[in-house]
């Protein structure tokens, strides 16, 4: 399984990556708002790793926010799936254990 999410969690972020790169996509809200949602549904899947979903979905922005156009606020980009893997990780555990 974590298998299974490591490579879903790469290419999500790959894709809201590209879909942000459009130059007909202006909207860095809902960009954020995909990354927070996205990292809390893997960090709710996968509760014992939390950072590396956040790590997985959030490197892209900034390598190519940088790369590309110099743009070193893209660096914020991480911080939102933190915040979603941590919250999906901390839903997951307030709840019961399944089977109980």
């Amino acid at each position: 399984m974590q298998t299974f999410l490591t490579i879903l969690s790469l290419v999500t972020g790959a894709v809201i990556t590209w879909i942000d790169s459009r130059p007909t996509w202006d909207d860095t809200g809902i960009t954020a708002a995909m990354l927070l949602v996205t990292a809390g549904v893997f960090g709710f899947l996968g509760p014992n790793r939390p950072w590396w979903w956040a790590l997985l979905l959030g490197i892209w922005i900034p390598v190519f926010g940088i790369v590309l156009a110099g743009n070193y606020q893209a660096l914020l980009a991480p911080v939102m799936t933190f915040a979603g893997a941590y919250a999906g990780k901390a839903i997951r555990g307030s709840l019961p254990p399944i089977g109980e």
